[in-house]
């Protein structure tokens, strides 16, 4: 049994995808969001850049923090939870000993899917302007190599291109199909501008498909319904749970603050979160193996 699949044979992103519904991720930022998408009954979970190096370290998604810092909550998040995770790697961190580097170290550490894209370094969030993409040879470069050198085959490899805001959707479908190629299980076209290139994306590929539906972005926002008829397969709420939370605490302290107490209803219960954090099974464990203070052999 290889480095990843001990322990990991709930954790497998492929089987997940395998039924062929469209499924819905959630990004999880810490390893608390990742539990409760996880009791949502969400069946992966994706962990994004941009919720953790904000949540994390209160900065924004552009390149001020990689693999050394993101890893540390990634370790947190795969470590909280059973279910396959796909982590959000950038563009690898450098050249393709980097993406190596990148993905091994992820799958160590419990991912079962990781997604490399070709963004130039400092990277942008993808819906923000000014981005720039390495060229198509490197790029393609950087998927073989994570392919090729993965620790595991089961890990799956998504390739992600953003050059359809720099040279055009032509240019990124065909940076996409080199992907496959060079060894990519999976794609995420980024930022496609209308439905009609939705629905060219989903009608070039065969494989398993990225739509991000991004309030205020770039591309239309479906339901996952519609972007499953459009053959997509994954819908990602990538950054909605540490946008919900920012405006929840916002929320709630400006509540207080106005003395109005008119959204404590909303908070989750302190019952509720022992729930979520396993309360009761360590206070089972503390009951089975307490020490009485007596001494060997003493009743």
């Amino acid at each position: 049994m290889t480095a990843n699949s001990a322990g990991q044979a709930n954790r497998s992103m492929r089987a997940t995808l395998a039924g062929g519904d469209t499924i819905v991720l959630f990004g999880a930022y810490d390893a608390l969001s990742a539990k409760v998408i996880e009791q949502s009954g969400s069946p992966a979970l994706f962990v994004s850049g941009f919720g953790v190096v904000g949540a994390r370290y209160g900065v924004p998604d552009i390149g001020l923090r990689s693999f050394g810092d993101i890893s540390a909550a990634v370790r947190d998040i795969t470590a909280a939870v059973m279910i396959p995770v796909l982590v959000d790697a950038d563009d690898g961190y450098g050249d393709v000993k980097n993406v190596v580097h990148t993905v091994r170290g992820y799958e160590r550490i419990g991912a079962s899917a990781v997604m490399i894209e070709d963004q130039r370094w400092p990277k942008r969030c993808g819906h923000m302007a000014n981005k720039a993409v390495v060229p198509h040879g490197e790029f393609v470069a950087k998927i073989r190599a994570a392919a090729a050198e993965r620790i595991d085959p089961e890990t799956m490899i998504f390739a992600r291109t953003d050059a359809r805001a720099v040279h055009g959707l032509t240019d990124a479908l065909g940076r996409a199909e080199a992907c496959l190629h060079a060894g990519a299980d999976a794609l995420f076209v980024e930022a496609p501008e209308s439905v009609d290139e939705l629905k060219r994306i989903g009608s070039e590929f065969d494989v398993p498909l990225l739509a991000n539906p991004l309030p205020g972005g770039v591309s239309p926002v479906l339901t996952p319904e519609e972007y499953g008829e459009l053959g997509f397969s994954i819908v990602c709420y990538g950054i909605t749970p540490v946008l919900t939370a920012a405006g929840a605490i916002r929320a709630r302290i400006e509540d207080i603050q106005q003395r109005r107490f008119a959204l404590a209803d909303r908070d989750m219960s302190f019952g509720d979160f022992k729930d979520l954090v396993g309360m009761a099974e360590w206070e089972a464990i503390d009951e089975r193996h307490r020490k009485t203070g007596g001494q060997p052999g003493e009743d």
